[in-house]
């Protein structure tokens, strides 16, 4: 999944067509743009989109980046990129709630302690990131980092 979702506002705009077409793409506004989300053909969807699901997840990995990065740059490391994978599992039966998510970091920079990183992730993950501790109330959530030489980028 990709890092950054910016924070939604409470409007959501259908597709002025989508109810002749059969489909179900949502655009909501943002701060800067729009994000869209669909869903699956065999649900009504065109595939045109991120699930609402999936929202939750870059918004979490998006909370969670941006603490990391902000904490790693107030300790004077060395941070040239900062990418988040967050995967999960669903329950089978409904509702299909998140039952376990790992979120996995991918620093790069010269020269980065791993103290320092540690320390960045367990103030993200226990103390700042909303939406880490909001979806670690229904789901096991669990993480692990690399840290890449920032000279090969």
């Amino acid at each position: 999944m990709a890092l950054t979702l910016t924070r939604a506002r409470a409007l959501c705009q259908h597709e002025p067509d989508a109810a002749e077409r059969g489909g179900r793409r949502h655009q909501q506004a943002q701060r800067h743009g729009f994000a869209e989300q669909d869903g699956a053909a065999d649900g009504g969807g065109r595939n045109l989109g991120s699930r609402p699901m999936e929202m939750l997840l870059l918004g979490m990995g998006g909370c969670t980046g941006y603490d990391v990065v902000s904490i790693l740059r107030k300790s004077r490391q060395p941070l040239q990129h900062c990418e988040v994978t967050v995967e999960a599992q669903r329950a089978e039966e409904v509702p299909k709630v998140f039952t376990r998510i790992h979120v996995h970091y991918r620093l790069v920079g010269n020269g980065l302690d791993r103290a320092a990183v540690e320390r960045a992730i367990h103030l993200s993950t226990e103390k700042y990131c909303s939406a880490t501790i909001m979806l670690g109330k229904v789901a096991d959530i669990s993480h692990d980092y690399e840290i890449c030489d920032g000279s090969a980028s």
